[in-house]
């Protein structure tokens, strides 16, 4: 279950609620605990006054939306324009000022492998001043 999709009054079985749990670690985390605490450690390297919660939930509704909108459009750029211009749903989980740093370590997170390399924390500040200048709203 996405978090998008959550349902307060849903009955569901544990054997399914469980399975559901399962399947959204997988998509989360595709290369599992090693891919969890190399991102986790990326979190805290960005933002070290926060706790993994507080920066893990942003960062996966902002995966959601990112992966949402691009299978939706087909195109990064459409998909990045979007979430940085356009997107106002989630911002009570993602603030505006911190959506383009969490879009920045998503990208990152499209781009690695099994080794999960995550780029250093400057790699990703300099993305966010280049995702910055797509802004076109205040």
């Amino acid at each position: 279950m996405a978090l998008g999709e959550y349902q307060i009054f849903t009955w569901k079985s544990k054997a399914t609620q469980q399975k559901e749990q399962e399947d959204y670690g997988k998509w989360a985390f595709p290369y599992g605990e090693k891919q969890r605490e190399a991102l986790q450690e990326l979190l805290l390297g960005i933002y070290p006054k926060e706790t993994i919660p507080t920066t893990l939930i942003p960062f996966l509704t902002c995966k959601e939306l990112y992966e949402g909108l691009l299978n939706k459009t087909g195109s990064r750029e459409a998909a990045v324009d979007t979430l940085i211009n356009k997107q106002k749903k989630y911002k009570q989980i993602i603030k505006k000022k911190t959506m383009v740093t969490y879009l920045a370590v998503v990208l990152a997170d499209a781009d690695i492998d099994e080794r999960c390399n995550y780029p250093s924390t400057d790699i990703i500040m300099q993305t966010v001043q280049e995702l910055e200048k797509l802004r076109t709203t205040d």
